[in-house]
């Protein structure tokens, strides 16, 4: 995701350089405050000026080194070694590996925290791994490099293991609860286009498009969730009242043909705007969702959101401006 380098407000000069807010920076590289704080903190990834409140400064060359960071992280190197990575652009192959291997086993021992947390139903560990990772990383990176693991191999264990139905429910629930608290939160201060998301008919899991409408906020989309098992052709309605720009559909079990031969078209027609089909359904009926006129986006949010905001011909930035200091 490129973030406009543009600067929403007059800056102060400072020793000859123009510095900005923290809550001007935030909105310019799409990451919050406490993001930025916690790359200060513990890696020393920032050197902000201070004024003589307390108030952190950051310069044009600060900017500059959070976009950079912003895609390594997007590329996959762990925060802890961005700044290692920064400083070797032109390491030789083997450093190169060896970075990529440390970014790996950083992610497998999140897994394996976040793993034990739940089988143990212990909270405070949940709580402990979900809201350090959700600290330093985007929360589509979140998705796919914890999430999504740890809920493939509880959802591996439903035939093997006492306990893995209640394990999965446990965590189901756990993540509902945090990423509605975060959904609420955030999406009062969204500016961008307004998105509707539903669960395809027969689909009664809501994790895939939560998970998603988490990423859409932090990419600056307004989202309206409608969640599970939603009849496809009672979406115009929400469409025409609120303004959408598109509709986003989420599905992983198998779809009726005439859902897709018919009554999809039948939205596409009526509704008028564009309409995204995410998911392994959108794998697996691939050809049948083009000939019905939608878009299948297949299962990698982040290129999915990519898709939609060029599509809906939106410029992305993160709207969340957090407090300053």
């Amino acid at each position: 995701m490129t973030k406009s380098s543009a600067v929403p407000a007059i800056p102060e000069i400072i020793d000859g350089k123009s510095v900005f807010p923290i809550r001007t920076v935030s909105t310019i590289t799409g990451v919050n405050a406490i993001t930025l704080r916690a790359w200060e903190r513990r890696y020393g990834l920032l050197k902000p000026l201070r004024t003589d409140s307390g108030h952190r400064l950051y310069t044009q060359e600060d900017i500059d080194l959070i976009q950079r960071v912003t895609e390594l992280l997007e590329k996959g190197v762990s925060i802890s070694q961005a700044k290692n990575k920064l400083n070797q652009e032109h390491a030789p192959k083997g450093a190169a590996e060896t970075t990529e291997q440390t970014t790996s086993d950083q992610w497998r021992n999140y897994q394996r925290r976040m793993f034990n947390a739940v089988v143990r139903f212990d909270s405070h560990a949940l709580d402990n791994v979900y809201n350090e990772t959700l600290s330093l990383y985007p929360v589509d990176l979140v998705t796919r490099q914890l999430i999504t693991p740890v809920l493939k191999t509880l959802g591996e264990r439903w035939l093997t293991e006492s306990g893995a139905v209640a394990e999965e429910h446990y965590f189901g629930i756990y993540l509902r609860n945090k990423m509605g608290a975060r959904f609420h939160h955030h999406s009062a201060n969204n500016r961008g286009p307004i998105l509707i998301a539903a669960c395809l008919p027969g689909e009664h899991h809501e994790l895939g498009l939560m998970l998603f409408g988490l990423a859409a906020l932090d990419f600056g989309f307004r989202v309206i969730l409608l969640g599970a098992d939603m009849p496809i052709t009672d979406l115009v309605v929400p469409v025409a009242r609120s303004g959408a720009a598109a509709i986003v559909l989420s599905g992983s079990v198998r779809v009726a043909d005439e859902t897709l031969s018919e009554q999809l078209r039948t939205l596409i027609e009526k509704a008028k705007v564009p309409v995204f089909i995410g998911g392994h359904s959108a794998v697996k009926y691939h050809d049948a969702i083009l000939r019905a006129g939608a878009m299948p986006l297949g299962t990698d949010i982040a290129a999915g959101l990519k898709r939609i905001a060029a599509a809906t011909h939106y410029s992305p930035q993160s709207p969340r401006l957090a407090d300053a200091n």
